[in-house]
């Protein structure tokens, strides 16, 4: 049975050693700071309220701004600002989008609970943003970065785990695997994807990407160029020109449905098993607003790390890939929000594949055609032998 696959690189990862987790080695890494830069931090918050008096903390919902508070903020102020020469150190929060990459608001407010302005307060006063929220804000954080000049790094989804493996590693070796796997995939001409399903049909998707520079999430975000590091990283990624297959979706009620691909663009979803409201929502949902269905991303994962239970994450794992939909003007391409019949609908969700996220089904194998020869890169959830190769510099 798939459900009993036994991922090799997630038997590596447990054994793996991980230094404890450094906020000052981390900052330092990633950005290389120069003397005086300001920095800050953003956690977002359902109700405003909750920032005055640091009211967040005491509320058990909250984990996610109470590690921000805990490493990033306290780490701050005791002791990496003066280590890195760092000013400012404030914290902010701006309401809840309710979805991934939708665009910020623009109110927020300081923790003695004072309203604010994101573009008038916020981006143009500090040179470090650190956005450690419940939803991603990576693509209108990236938007913003390029328009008022800043650098940052976001930071959804935190937990302990993440904490202490993926946001302990040397970014500097993350940066060179990234890039050794990104030499071996750059310029490839489409990937298909093909799948197994427990009980079903076999699937196969096919992802053009028409010869282009492959891209890498590697963790670095240094010198003068405004920019966003999305932590942790350790991916490859492209934008597809086009796509065709099906392939199987996991809900988050578990229903598991069948989805078909034409013209690079999701347009209906089939059950397999589980909960038919969940599939007829999501029908209703394409027909009204097709963008949502757009693929604008292929991704792979180059680290070897624990799962953690949160896709920021476990899809930077070797081994698994992802696929995302809506909105991928951050990554280089053209999707962006105006596209969308309705606002809540521009959000850019990854869809992970992997033996923990989708045990219902099996990446049989992933292969690259690449001027006229084909490579495999995955096989059951493990890289294939040339990506190995890849990362031994062979």
């Amino acid at each position: 049975m798939i459900s009993t696959m036994l991922n090799d690189v997630q038997t590596a990862a447990t054994g793996r050693k991980f230094p404890k987790f450094d906020l000052a080695r981390l900052l330092h890494t990633v950005f290389e700071p120069t003397f005086g830069r300001r920095v800050c931090i953003l956690i977002d918050l359902p109700d405003l309220s909750e920032a005055k008096g640091l009211a967040f903390l005491n509320n058990p919902e909250r984990k996610i701004q109470q590690r921000a508070h805990q490493y990033f903020y306290q780490g701050l102020h005791n002791g990496v600002m003066e280590e890195l020469a760092l000013k400012g150190g404030e914290i902010y929060a701006y309401e809840q989008t309710g979805g991934s990459n939708l665009d910020l608001p623009d109110r927020c407010v300081d923790m003695g609970g004072n309203e604010l302005s994101l573009e008038r307060d916020i981006y143009t006063n500090y040179d470090l943003i650190l956005c450690i929220s419940t939803f991603s804000a990576t693509a209108p954080l990236t938007a913003f970065a390029k328009q008022y000049g800043f650098r940052g790094a976001t930071l959804h989804g935190l937990n302990e785990v993440i904490l202490s493996t993926g946001l302990a590693v040397d970014y500097n070796e993350v940066s060179v695997d990234a890039e050794k796997l990104r030499k071996a995939m750059t310029k490839a001409d489409w990937v298909e994807i093909d799948f197994t399903v427990d009980g079903g049909e076999d699937m196969t998707v096919r992802l053009e990407l028409n010869g282009q520079e492959a891209q890498k999430s590697h963790g670095l975000c240094r010198g003068d160029t405004p920019d966003i590091a999305n932590l942790p990283a350790g991916e490859v990624y492209f934008v597809p020109t086009g796509a065709e297959g099906t392939f199987p979706l996991k809900y988050e009620d578990g229903t598991l449905g069948k989805l078909t691909v034409t013209g690079g663009c999701i347009i209906k979803s089939e059950l397999i098993e589980g909960n038919q409201a969940t599939i007829d929502a999501h029908n209703q949902k394409l027909a009204d607003d097709p963008m949502t269905g757009v693929l604008g991303e292929l991704g792979f994962g180059t680290q070897v790390l624990p799962v953690s239970g949160a896709d920021i994450q476990d899809e930077k794992v070797l081994g698994t890939c992802h696929l995302a939909t809506g909105r991928d003007d951050h990554l280089g391409g053209h999707i962006t929000p105006d596209q969308f019949k309705r606002r809540q609908n521009a959000t850019h969700d990854d869809i992970l594949f992997a033996p923990h996220k989708t045990p219902n089904f099996d990446i049989k194998q992933a292969r690259m055609s690449r001027g006229g020869k084909v490579e495999v890169l995955i096989e059951h959830f493990q890289p294939a032998a040339y990506l190995q190769a890849a990362l031994a510099g062979a």
